[in-house]
């Protein structure tokens, strides 16, 4: 009997062994703590570049005060940049892509759309800096095929975000970003890449496309470099349309942080919309926009690794002239050429990997 109960006893602890592992890898399974994030710092191309673009980003942006968690795209104060000044160019990028076909392909697919929308698709997109340091999927180019991984980017880097405030172009490199992966986590993964001062694991953002019942977002409110004022920025517009001066957003003055933030909470504050469309927000329709008629010269590719101590897109002291990129790579000023308003149809609303 003894022995009988010793052989039970024995089955049972291997059991609850065998149940321990198993719901530790359930747990893994659940945080994905065994993901490496590149940190890639303002002015950094990074890994597998499309191209190298200069004045793109600013070296000193006052952060946004609630930072990590999760923050919707038409969050007021998310973004910021300069008032009447854009330093990130739509319309190049296309001429890039529209210069180098293989590339333009491996974006597009990227993107999920037909490589001749890639001039409607930019088009539509609003040149911003960030104020957190993001958590985003990177896409690179190697080998004629887009080279992909987990990136936190650091707070001051321009962007062009979609109509759901969520960033899609890195514009020091032309690189598309799409959102991080629904595993990772920000503050069990590891780290590589050269650091920055402020940074920490529980400060990285996920930017959160805007609650697609409201539909895609009409007007971005910035705060400038210096946290000085708050400003409007058409979607789709560069500058010169931004609104006069305004005071600073409720979160950069000491309101209460009521936790972290969801795609439908940004409240009466929220930016203006677009009403949303009666079909199926998967496809977009056709519409008109510019081709890119007085686009400025298209930068030459380059590669570069990331780690370089110079920093082709970081602005100088004289706004839009950053220095240290590649020749011909854009003066980083303001478009020149005409920037497409947002058209009344619908654009997909960008999922997770």
């Amino acid at each position: 009997m003894a022995e009988i109960h010793s052989s039970i006893s024995r089955r049972g602890a291997a059991g609850a062994v065998a149940a321990l592992a198993l719901a530790a890898g359930v747990l893994t399974g659940c945080g994905d703590a065994g993901a490496t994030i590149t940190r890639l710092t303002v002015g950094t191309p990074g890994p597998d570049p499309y191209t190298l673009m200069s004045g793109t980003d600013e070296a000193d942006v006052k952060r946004r005060p609630q930072a990590g968690g999760t923050a919707a795209g038409d969050s007021p104060g998310l973004y910021g940049g300069t008032r009447r000044e854009a330093t990130c160019d739509p319309q190049q990028l296309i001429a890039f892509l529209q210069a180098n076909p293989d590339k333009a392909r491996a974006w597009a697919r990227v993107q999920g759309i037909p490589v001749d929308d890639i001039p409607r698709y930019v088009s539509r997109l609003t040149p911003v800096l960030l104020r957190t340091d993001t958590l985003v999927t990177n896409h690179g180019y190697r080998d004629g095929e887009p080279a992909s991984g987990p990136a936190v980017l650091q707070a001051g880097m321009g962007v062009l975000v979609n109509g759901y405030g969520v960033p899609a172009v890195k514009c020091n490199c032309g690189n598309p970003l799409t959102p991080p992966d629904k595993k990772i986590s920000a503050e069990g993964a590891t780290y590589t890449g050269r650091s920055w001062p402020g940074f920490e694991k529980r400060n990285v953002t996920e930017i959160q496309p805007r609650d697609s019942g409201k539909g895609t977002i009409s007007s971005f409110t910035l705060v400038d470099p210096e946290g000085t004022m708050g400003f409007e920025r058409p979607r789709a517009t560069g500058g010169e349309a931004d609104g006069p001066p305004a005071p600073l957003p409720a979160t950069e003055t000491g309101a209460p942080d009521s936790g972290t933030p969801s795609p439908g909470d940004s409240g009466p504050e929220s930016p203006g919309t677009v009403p949303p469309a009666t079909g199926t927000p998967g496809g977009e329709t056709s519409g008109t926009e510019p081709s890119g008629a007085g686009t400025p010269g298209v930068p030459s590719p380059e590669s570069g690794d990331g780690d370089s101590p110079a920093s082709p897109g970081v602005t100088s002291q004289d706004p839009g002239t950053g220095g240290g990129g590649p020749s011909g790579a854009g003066t980083g000023g303001p478009s020149q050429g005409p920037v497409s308003l947002p058209p009344p149809e619908e654009e997909p609303v960008p999922v997770a990997s």
